[in-house]
């Protein structure tokens, strides 16, 4: 399990929050996981790159799971 802490404002986009835990090595590899249905945000799949995420969620992909704490 990986533990990002939330430090700037009140969310992180997915696409942003996958490269920033180097799930994703770039902007464009977190889009195709995000595309290709690959992600799931509290145990639904996330199909917007862009979503959202806050403190207390749980994202999974790729076998590995991360929780957004504060």
């Amino acid at each position: 399990m990986i533990e990002f802490k939330l430090q700037n404002g009140d969310y992180i986009e997915l696409i942003q929050l996958l490269k920033r835990v180097k799930i994703a090595m770039s902007g464009g590899e977190a889009k195709m996981l995000v595309a290709d249905r690959k992600v799931k945000r509290n145990g639904e799949t996330e199909t917007r790159k862009r979503a959202k995420i806050r403190v207390g969620e749980t994202i999974e992909t790729l076998g590995k799971t991360i929780v957004v704490v504060k």
